[in-house]
Formats: structure tokens, C-alpha cells, sequence
């Protein structure tokens, strides 16, 4: 009696699970209601209203909507045909300091190839971007936010501010962008790097301000650097750095790194040191500093007691002067400690480097300078700045 019960349950039980399997499967909508072994019957969500043409609290949604098109993607390729030294200005990655600023870089390769990031600053095609990004380039391409890749031209470059300027010519080019003043930007400010990092695609980091005129960085021969926080790394030099209104305040150009990657310290040229090159590159082919043919040297302690000077003493010592130069004619001479140009003091020699190239060759300059124990003022009539070794 008792198994044929048993045989009946299991034939029950089996014929129930046969029904629900074929219902679950034809007919899922019939059972959707049910649950079995729910501890919670039913979930309630709420769900937030939203106006999607308005934006979340604190968005910088229009500032890159506003700055994004005019940066473009850079991608360089030279051809190697035969093994050559680098150049001071190519592709320096067994250099300790080079791998210090930009990370470590693929090795050479035949033929090699580069990525950067670049800005375009006006309706005729003109782009803005890091001379290091196309120095030594046979090939460059430029991939427009749209995805349109077109051929550029080097206009010029200045190694000595790692600036450089390229066009494209391409019909319905992206509107360019803004160009922020200097003047407005603060240490704190709210600051946006867009560019190419490690090629991954147009990317935007966030960051603030963390310092202004940021120099003796070691890695152009004039500095005057913006420092931020907002991420850059391989890819973005070359890139935009902007201002929550969506203007450029400067072209991103270095990391401080010891793996390659960004470490909350960044560099980026201001906007008026790039103009200024801009503009110089655009109507003479390349940029006119001023020189007088010094070796200047940083005044030390030890130098200081040796000239028998004060500890106090502000200044550079012209270690060298170049016969026949500027410095030369106007009666500078070896030994002489260099305190003032046109009135201004000199404390180092990243300032006197400044002061002088900013003198047109032609005009004179008036020199302060300590000579033993009397302070004497020459006049020196500036030359032309030599090219860098790196300028073809």
C-alpha cells in the first residue's frame, strides 16, 4: 500500500513539473507573477526627475563642448633608412632627464612613429602644438574631433620654448578656439587638459591651477610654466589646457613622472608665451631673440667669498664673453658680475636669459655690473640670438 502511494506522489510531483517546464517555456507571461521562496514580495524604486537639456550641478560640460572640436589628434612617422645619432630635440628616451619629464618611450624603429595632440587657433587652419611632438617628422597626420584625417605642413618651430606651428587645409574646419588672457588666470582656478593620452583617443582630465611662472624645470632653455594637477600624460603634449569658460590658458608640454605616467604634476606653456611665438613664427619663419655673447654662471657661496662680494650680492658671473661679440664690444669682460639690464635686477641666469632675449637685435641694452670692488653701467648693442643646434 505504502509504495503504491509513494509511486503515485512521484508520478504527481513528475507530471507537475513537466506542466510548469512547458508552460515557463511557451507561455513565460503566464507564471511572470509568481515567486516562489521570495523573502521580499514586491520592490518599490524611486526614480529621480530629470530635464536632460539641463546639466548635473558643477559640470564643465560647455566649456568642453566649447574647446573640444579645436583639439585635433597628431600622429608623426619618419622613415629610417640608415642608423644616425638623435638630436637634442628627437627622441632623447635613454636620457635620464628626457624619461623623467615624458616617461618611457617605444623604442626606435625603422620606420618610427609619434603621437601628440595639437590646438587649432584660427579659421585658416593654423594649429598650435609642442615642437617635440614633430620635431624630425617626415609625415604628419592631423585626426579632427569629426574623425577626418588630413596632412599638415610645418610652418616652424621654436626648440627653445617647445613650440611649434602647423596648418591643414581642410574645407568646413572646426571652429577654433578661444584664446584666454593670462592676466585671468589664478592659482586654485578650476583648469581642463584635453588631448590623446597614450592614444586611447580625445580624452579631458580636470585638475586646478597649482602654480604660476613655474621655471628652473630643466626643459626648455625659456620657461615660464603653468604647473596643474589635472592629468596629462604621453599623448596629451601639444594638447589644450582651458579654462572652465572653454579658453585656452596653454599648451600642455611635460610631466614630472618617474613611471610614465601622471603624477599630479603637470606642465603647460601660458598662452602668451605661445602667442608671442605664434605670431613671431608666422611672420619671419621662425622667432628673433636677443643676444650679447656671454657664458653666464649662478652666483654660490663659494664664488661669492672668492670675488671677496657680500653673501647678500644678487646677480650672474660672465664666466665667458665671447671675443668680437656684442658683450665684447661694449667693454664686458671676463670676471664681471652682472647685476641689472635696463634697470632691471638680475638674480639668476634663467632671468638674464629672459632679459635679453627680449631685447631686439639692433637696440642697445644698459648693463650693470660689478667689476672688483666698483659698479660700473656699459651700453651693449644686442645681436641676433644663434639658432639652437636642434633647428635644421
Amino acid at each position: 500500500m505504502l509504495n503504491r502511494l509513494w509511486l503515485l506522489f512521484a508520478q504527481s510531483v513528475t507530471m507537475m513539473l513537466a506542466a510548469w517546464f512547458v508552460v515557463a517555456t511557451l507561455k513565460p507571461d503566464w507564471i511572470s507573477g509568481l515567486q516562489i521562496g521570495s523573502i521580499v514580495q514586491s520592490v518599490t524604486l524611486s526614480e529621480g526627475a530629470y530635464d536632460n537639456s539641463a546639466l548635473s550641478p558643477g559640470s564643465y560640460h560647455d566649456a568642453v563642448k566649447k574647446s573640444m572640436p579645436a583639439v585635433v589628434n597628431i600622429f608623426t612617422s619618419k622613415a629610417n633608412t640608415k642608423p644616425k645619432a638623435r638630436k637634442e630635440s628627437g627622441n632623447n628616451s635613454a636620457d635620464p632627464l628626457f624619461k623623467f619629464f615624458f616617461g618611457d618611450q617605444p623604442p626606435d624603429s625603422e620606420p618610427s612613429s609619434s603621437l601628440g595632440s595639437g590646438v587649432i587657433v584660427s579659421p585658416e587652419g593654423i594649429i598650435l602644438t609642442n615642437y617635440h611632438v614633430i620635431s624630425d617628422a617626415d609625415e604628419i597626420d592631423v585626426a579632427l574631433s569629426d574623425g577626418r584625417k588630413v596632412k599638415a605642413k610645418i610652418i616652424g618651430g621654436d626648440p627653445e620654448t617647445d613650440i611649434a606651428v602647423l596648418k591643414i587645409d581642410v574645407k568646413q574646419l572646426p571652429t577654433p578656439i578661444t584664446l584666454g588672457k593670462i592676466e585671468s588666470v589664478h592659482v586654485g582656478d578650476v583648469v581642463l587638459a584635453i588631448g590623446n593620452p597614450f592614444g586611447v583617443g580625445q580624452t579631458v582630465t580636470s585638475g586646478i591651477i597649482s602654480a604660476l611662472g613655474r621655471d628652473h624645470v630643466g626643459i626648455n632653455t625659456f620657461e615660464n610654466f603653468i604647473q596643474t594637477d589635472a592629468a596629462i600624460n604621453p599623448g596629451n603634449s601639444g594638447g589644450a589646457l582651458v579654462d572652465t569658460r572653454g579658453h585656452l590658458i596653454g599648451i600642455n608640454t611635460a610631466i614630472y613622472s618617474n613611471n610614465g605616467g601622471s603624477m599630479g604634476i603637470g606642465f603647460a606653456i601660458p598662452v602668451n608665451l605661445a602667442k608671442q611665438v605664434m605670431e613671431s613664427i608666422l611672420a619671419n619663419g621662425s622667432v628673433t631673440r636677443g643676444w650679447i655673447g656671454v657664458e653666464p654662471q649662478n652666483l654660490s657661496k663659494e664664488l661669492l667669498e672668492s670675488l671677496g662680494l657680500p653673501q647678500n650680492t644678487a646677480g650672474v658671473l660672465l664666466s665667458g664673453v665671447l671675443e668680437g661679440g656684442p658683450a665684447s664690444k661694449g667693454g664686458i669682460k671676463p670676471g664681471d658680475v652682472l647685476v641689472a639690464v635696463n634697470g632691471n635686477d638680475i638674480k639668476d641666469v634663467r632671468q638674464l636669459l629672459n632679459q635679453i632675449a627680449q631685447i631686439g637685435p639692433g637696440n642697445e641694452a644698459s648693463l650693470k655690473i660689478l667689476r672688483k670692488d666698483k659698479e660700473l653701467e656699459l651700453k651693449v648693442q644686442a645681436g641676433k640670438r644663434p639658432k639652437p643646434k636642434t633647428m635644421n
